[in-house]
């Protein structure tokens, strides 16, 4: 296998972009990218587009990533699309790596794109609910109605009960809701704890001109904000959105002749989530992380930054620990003490994460990515990590049971 190296990145000003289409967003995406690069499109040998939901939200199926780049003029490649939920980029940019990595092309383009945004709202939400086993929906639907009757029940004993509900959600934070509450009742996490996460990543985001949100939440402000699925408040849960990312995939010979400096590709890997008893511990995202850190050679203590999938402040809290970066337990002290935060320990989410940088759902995998190209290439402005020399990825998607169908965890080394 090669070396494979990233030599460029580019993502759009994630939000609402009702006034452009796909195309339009993949083409600042991708140009961008090979900007970054120094190369020309006429070199690409190869593109993998993820994307999730297009086929449901405007009918178009089967050939989305040919459609988006024959309108930039980029033809006669394989164009692979790649549909994976959430992780559908991260799932493109694994394709990409791989082939290079083989030695069947020099150099190809990985892109995740979404558009979220449209006036009927209950497309969406039948977009995300396609993302679980849409035949136990009834069973999963009833269940969580029982949760939130348990919920009303215990706050209305703390004296809780009445608070302003956030509008529509979707069913996953549902599921993410009742993982803060496990989590809480089995090793004393609170929700001020979860306040915490949020209110960092929004800071974050405050000096990143590509987020969706750039406004920034005090830890008390987050928790008095509208609930959505208790513990999590709306400060706590990632947007949908528009937006498309890409990033520029080559062999180190490549980069080298190019004269680009680039980022080595140390471990790609993906999974899919397993079976284990309702309740208990997900081995799914630990067993990935474990065979991540020993392709890459290195371990949890030499990341020095992480870009986590927090669909939730509940979502990265649990990861800090699946991932190592603390004890089992310890994700919610973690993150209080600041050593999640720039200037900390280890700084996560440093571009605001999905909580504040939003989340189209598509394009979510590839732009993580290319927030740790800019910071191992010291390009991140305001927000960048010091001497950042090793990032790493995790990027999930759906949910089958009680845990995420589609991993993946990607380690860059400067």
């Amino acid at each position: 296998m090669r070396k494979v190296k990233i030599i460029g990145g580019a993502v759009t000003k994630f939000g609402r972009h009702l006034d452009r289409n796909m195309k339009s967003l993949v083409a600042e995406a991708v140009n961008g990218a090979l900007a970054s690069a120094g190369i020309d499109k006429g070199m690409l040998q190869g593109a993998w587009v993820g994307n999730a939901a297009q086929g449901l939200l405007n009918g178009q199926e089967c050939i989305r990533g040919q459609v988006v780049l024959r309108a930039m003029g980029i033809g006669g490649i394989p164009v692979v699309n790649v549909e994976n939920a959430c992780a559908a980029s991260a799932t493109a940019l694994n394709g990409a790596w791989a082939m290079v990595a083989l030695g069947e092309m020099d150099v190809a383009v990985a892109i995740g794109m979404e558009k979220m945004y449209m006036e009927d709202k209950s497309k969406v939400i039948a977009a995300f609910t396609g993302g679980m086993d849409v035949e136990m929906l009834p069973v999963i639907m009833e269940n969580f109605k029982k949760q939130e009757e348990q919920v009303r029940k215990e706050l209305e004993a703390l004296g809780q009960a009445g608070k302003e509900k956030s509008g529509q959600r979707t069913v996953f934070m549902d599921v993410y809701a009742i993982g803060a509450r496990r989590h809480m009742t089995k090793y004393g996490t609170t929700q001020r704890q979860l306040a915490a996460i949020s209110s960092k990543n929004h800071f974050h985001s405050s000096m990143n001109p590509f987020a969706q949100y750039q406004n920034t939440f005090t830890i008390e402000e987050v928790i008095a904000a509208p609930e959505v699925a208790w513990p999590l408040t709306r400060p706590m849960c990632s947007p949908i959105g528009d937006g498309a990312a890409a990033v520029i995939v080559c062999s180190d010979e490549f980069a080298r002749r190019t004269g680009a400096k680039g980022v080595e590709i140390a471990a790609c890997l993906l999974g899919s989530g397993e079976d284990f008893p309702p309740g208990g511990k997900n081995p799914t995202l630990q067993k990935l992380s474990r065979r991540a850190y020993e392709k890459a050679g290195l371990g949890p203590e030499d990341i020095s930054i992480a870009e986590l999938h927090d669909a939730t402040a509940f979502g990265e809290l649990y990861v800090t620990e699946e991932l190592g970066f603390c004890k089992e337990g310890e994700g919610g002290p973690f993150a209080e003490a600041g050593h999640s935060t720039l200037g900390g320990k280890l700084p996560v989410n440093v571009s605001g994460g999905l909580e504040s940088q939003g989340h189209p759902v598509g394009a979510t995998g590839v732009r993580q990515i290319v927030e740790l190209y800019w910071h191992l290439t010291g390009q991140a402005g305001k927000r960048q990590v010091e001497g950042a020399k090793v990032g790493l990825a995790q990027n999930a998607g759906g949910t089958i049971g009680e845990g995420e169908a589609a991993l993946s965890v990607t380690i860059l080394k400067a």
